[in-house]
């Protein structure tokens, strides 16, 4: 496998990539530093065949995996995207291209011939995403980012040339983490075209936009209202890994640890699997909570997480980032109202921001272990 370090500059993974779309070596794309990341994927053995890239990643639980994606697969994911959008265009890379949502806009551009232009790593304001966006707007025909939710919020925030330049976009897809309905209000109030989409490594990216499935895609709801994923874009499989592959890959399909459930044909995400709180034998998904807490005026974002208790066995507890002032008397009562009374929380922590893990996905472990641990 050819190792490429992303450190900023786009030009050596863009060929590092284009050689393996053509059937070359097999590129497994890292962030400076990840040592422990690298050394799981074990470099010196052979790769799986047909393997063109590998996403190494330590998911929501911890555990290093690698996941491997084909050429067809790759193939599969930008094209369809381009389809849904509005046609091939020139991308702004504005996410770490070690995770797949900055890999794939590589791939994306890559297939159309056009443009990609990116951001230094590091600080994002919007004043970094206007200047690495000059290139890609200058340019005639559809132009394309895609950002997490933490992003598009600073650009919101910061209004100026930051605003400007996403206002510009044709289309700005929003992933890594669910996308709450005041931040879709928000941008469409300020005239910036997002598209959510719903995918990770295991789906060569975004598979699910806006709740419908790309060309090709089949989603289906399995027991445990487990989104069960199937079609070109999967994975073929783990990093040495035969036994995760066949628990996840069961008959052409890709069982996810997500919980959703499909309205009208739509998807709608509940929240994962292994993110339900059972307090006094009650059953409280944390994603509804954070749905209702969120949508309290003035709270920005909530992460909802268990606190073990004797009691209870788990309490439901939430830090809320808040905008202004927030009284918890609110909080509860707009929980109580929309999920019911087992699902209000019992502690609350007010807090700057969420410690995140990858690119903007909320670190629920860290927010037990020192959000809740440091106020005791």
């Amino acid at each position: 496998m050819r190792e490429v370090l992303v450190d900023g500059s786009v030009d050596e993974l863009r060929k590092a990539v284009a050689d393996a779309l053509d059937g070359g070596t097999a590129v497994l794309p890292l962030a400076p530093g990840s040592t422990g990341l690298r050394d799981a994927m074990a470099p010196e053995q052979p790769v799986e065949p047909g393997t063109a890239v590998i996403i190494a990643t330590s998911g929501s639980t911890g555990e290093p995996k690698g996941v491997l994606l084909s050429a067809d697969a790759l193939r599969a994911s930008a094209l369809a995207t381009h389809q849904r959008l509005g046609g091939p265009g020139h991308w702004l890379l504005a996410t770490p291209a070690q995770y797949i949502g900055g890999l794939q806009v590589i791939v994306r551009s890559l297939l159309a011939g056009t443009t990609c232009a990116a951001l230094p790593p590091g600080h994002f304001d919007g004043e970094l995403f206007a200047s690495a966006a000059a290139a890609v707007l200058a340019e005639d025909g559809p132009r394309y980012t895609a950002l997490v939710p933490t992003q598009l919020t600073r650009i919101l925030d910061g209004g100026g040339r930051g605003l400007d330049a996403a206002r510009a976009f044709d289309a700005i897809i929003i992933g890594a983490a669910a996308t709450s309905a005041a931040l879709r209000e928000r941008a469409l109030d300020a005239g910036v075209r997002i598209v959510p989409a719903y995918g990770m490594s295991e789906t060569a990216s975004g598979c699910v936009y806006d709740g419908v499935p790309l060309d090709g895609v089949e989603v289906r709801i399995g027991t445990d209202d487990r989104v069960l994923i199937a079609g070109p874009v999967l994975t073929h499989g783990y990093r040495l890994r035969p036994d995760l592959t066949a628990e996840a890959l069961v008959d052409g399909w890709f069982r996810t640890g997500d919980r959703g459930r499909l309205v009208d044909g739509r998807l709608e995400v509940l929240g994962r699997l292994d993110d339900v709180i059972n307090t006094g034998g009650v059953k409280v998904p944390a994603a509804a909570v954070e749905r209702a807490l969120g949508a309290v005026a003035g709270v920005r974002e909530a992460c909802v997480v268990g606190l073990p208790d004797a009691e209870w066995g788990q309490v439901v507890a939430a830090a809320v980032v808040a905008e202004e002032p927030v009284a918890e008397a609110d909080l509860r009562a707009a929980v109580r109202a929309e999920v019911g009374a087992p699902a209000v929380p019992k502690r609350f922590a007010f807090v700057d921001a969420l410690p995140l893990r990858g690119p903007g996905k909320v670190d629920r472990a860290a927010v037990v272990s020192h959000v809740f641990a440091t106020l005791g």
